[in-house]
């Protein structure tokens, strides 16, 4: 169980995702895994969603060596309380928010079939963020 005082505080990438184990969500979630560490040095934590099963997401963790959190929502109700569409009436919508410090969505990116440009486009807006903290 996840408890949400734990991101209190933090920048977050939030990227709600469709399936474990597809094309696409393999390769966007691969894409976030490879700048990870970057997403870690510019102080973000990453949270992939999905309405798979917590057993499905430690699979998927595990044979593609994921390095960030895989939040299961069964029911949607995180996806309903992000606002997150549907695509075609029927898949689960990919899109990614970012989060500042103090829980304002800075940042929103829409695509269902540009997988790893989530990762790309989180990753500038949270430089971003941290170059401006700098100052």
């Amino acid at each position: 169980m996840i408890d949400s005082d734990n991101f209190i505080g933090q920048n977050l990438v939030i990227y709600f995702y469709p399936k474990d184990n597809t094309l696409g969500c393999t390769a966007e979630a691969c894409a976030f895994r490879d700048q990870y560490t970057q997403f870690a040095d510019a102080g973000a934590m990453v949270i992939g969603i999905s309405s798979d099963t917590i057993e499905s997401h430690l699979d998927f963790a595990n044979e593609y060596g994921l390095p960030f959190i895989l939040l299961s929502d069964l029911g949607g109700k995180l996806r309903k309380s992000f606002g997150v569409p549907y695509a075609f009436g029927f898949i689960p919508g990919r899109i990614t928010y970012v989060v500042d410090k103090e829980g304002i969505v800075k940042h929103i990116y829409n695509s269902q079939m540009n997988f790893s440009n989530h990762s790309t486009e989180a990753l500038e807006v949270i430089k971003e963020m941290s170059a401006e903290h700098a100052l």
